[in-house]
């Protein structure tokens, strides 16, 4: 496999060569070319798998070297680098047939990945036309027919349970199972949101994680028939083994994947692990393997088998709320947090919880807390709504470490937000500041209560504390002060000015005006004039 850089900074070529691992990535042979001349001299005397091209150039863009690349319908895989997230190369660049579109800064680690993705793909289109030749075209038909038939077998809950029946589907479509063979299914969960590739950019997540299980699943014992995402982050594995079975080599397999996933993926990971059936009853085992992973809560970066696990509904036993909630006025987010991990590890321990229980283990807490919150007159619905809320909200069911997350930010946001609200200066200075900066919105009690989470009663009664000014009275002098100021120092309208202020109605706020001030605007921008000449 061979590729070929092309950029016209040297230093860019430079780092290409250096900073990737070439050999890791199976090629052989490294060309570089600082022009579009100098790319179609070495592509027209060597073979070339991969180009690696800059769009940009001051003697011929990447584009048209691609563009004559199709015309002399050299077969390569081409991965442009640009500094411009423009749409028209984009477009370009797929109507050529481009195989990626990478924008600068390089990342390396990440364009390694498109590389390998490259090969990949150029091998395969080596491999088929090789088999074209040879007239073995129906070997990928074969594949296919494969791919789609265990899809059937894990997504599909209507699947043919008669031996006779699954015998007629392998004769009709040529498979080459008996209905003896044995098979294990194992499901692997991966966690990529908490900053992995997986939260930016779940495809080339989804390679690189193949491409691990790809390496660490090879075995004289057995081979991979499937690996299949059946929801979002849930792979399904199903081994077939051609030795006796050892679930004890599973186990150690996949226990040996998650350091290679913490490491190399940045995610964590667990695995649950089916029982070996023949394939008459494997269908069954692996609707059971799903459901169980779904009702029963795991530990990441853990190992679990199905035999090994209940499957009875565990009965829902709360924490010690009285002590939860006097940690949490007490404010020791870090004893509460311990007490929290302690519960749900000793329930897990005891094999005593579940996504039901769990669930209402949220619930308590959630109720808990918001209850603490609204004795001080804080309004929890407001304070805990937003994307980051409803993320760890959607998350916590999937695994202890999870549901410790949402808790934890429960817990956080809410002392965090008490301490804020007991001083009650603070809360007046946030106040003053919004309207100040809001001074044309439609400003009222509730309004400005939901912009610092309390109850609108309870704001306006600590306002008129803290300042001796009603809060409805203070807007209106702020406004009056705003008015007076664009009225003395400049020419805009009356009536603009009054919009400005958050009056759309003129009349009414030259009466406001005049009440406040004993004239009206037109007067008291007469005096101001008046006042300056004199």
């Amino acid at each position: 496999m061979n590729v070929l850089l092309v950029d016209d900074d040297y230093f860019v070529v430079t780092a290409l060569e250096s900073k990737i691992d070439w050999q890791a990535l199976s090629i052989e042979q490294i060309y570089t070319a600082y022009n579009v001349s100098q790319a179609k001299e070495i592509l027209q005397q060597h073979a070339v798998d991969i180009l690696i091209c800059d769009i940009e150039m001051p003697q011929g863009s990447g584009l048209e070297l691609l563009a004559w690349i199709r015309e002399e319908r050299y077969r390569v895989q081409a991965i442009f680098l640009t500094n411009y997230a423009d749409f028209n190369y984009a477009q370009k660049a797929i109507e050529l047939q481009s195989f990626d579109y990478f924008l600068k800064p390089i990342e390396f680690d990440k364009l390694a990945l498109i590389i390998r993705k490259a090969a990949n793909k150029a091998s395969e289109e080596r491999s088929i036309e090789e088999a074209a030749r040879e007239g073995l075209l129906w070997k990928k038909n074969q594949n296919r027919l494969l791919e789609l038939f265990w899809r059937k077998l894990i997504t599909g809950k209507s699947f043919p349970s008669e031996p006779r029946a699954i015998q007629r589907v392998m004769e009709e479509q040529h498979l080459p199972y008996q209905l003896s063979d044995r098979f294990t299914p194992l499901i692997i969960k991966v966690f990529p949101h908490d900053g992995s590739l997986g939260k930016n950019d779940k495809d080339l997540f989804d390679y690189a994680l193949l491409n691990v299980l790809n390496e660490l699943l090879r075995s004289p014992l057995y081979k991979v028939e499937t690996v299949l995402e059946y929801t979002e982050n849930h792979w399904i594995v199903i081994l077939q083994w051609s030795a006796e079975p050892s679930t004890g080599h599973i186990e150690d397999t996949c226990a040996s994947l998650i350091p290679k996933a913490n490491r190399f993926l940045k995610c964590d990971v667990y695995c649950h692990l089916g029982l070996t059936e023949s394939l008459a009853a494997v269908h069954p085992m692996i609707r059971q393997l799903i459901h169980l992973n779904e009702e029963v809560i795991n530990i990441r970066n853990q190992v679990f088998r199905i035999d090994q696990r209940p499957v009875d509904e565990a009965a829902y036993v709360p924490p010690d709320l009285e002590l939860l909630e006097r940690l949490l006025s007490d404010g020791d987010a870090s004893a509460f947090g311990a007490e929290i991990s302690r519960y749900l590890h000793e329930l897990t321990g005891r094999q005593a919880l579940n996504v039901s229980a769990l669930r209402q283990f949220r619930l308590d807490l959630m109720q808990m807390i918001y209850s603490f919150l609204k004795q001080r007159e804080i309004q929890a619905h407001k304070l805990y709504s937003g994307s980051a809320n409803d993320q760890l909200f959607q998350q916590s069911l999937q695994s202890i470490e999870d549901m410790e997350q949402y808790i934890a930010y429960l817990v956080d946001t809410a002392l965090a937000y008490r301490t804020f609200a007991e001083k009650p200066n603070s809360v007046v200075e946030e106040i003053k500041l919004y309207i100040s900066k809001h001074i044309g919105d439609d400003l009222t009690r509730n309004s400005l209560a939901e912009t610092v989470y309390l109850n609108p009663d309870y704001l306006a009664r600590l306002f008129k504390k803290e300042t001796g000014v009603p809060l409805g009275n203070y807007i209106i002098e702020t406004r009056i002060q705003m008015a007076k100021h664009w009225l003395a120092t400049s020419q805009m309208p009356v009536h603009m000015i009054a919009g400005k202020v958050g009056y759309a109605n003129d009349s009414y706020f030259s009466r406001l005006f005049k009440q406040e001030c004993g004239l009206t605007p037109y007067e008291f921008r007469h005096k101001q004039q008046k006042d300056r000449l004199g």
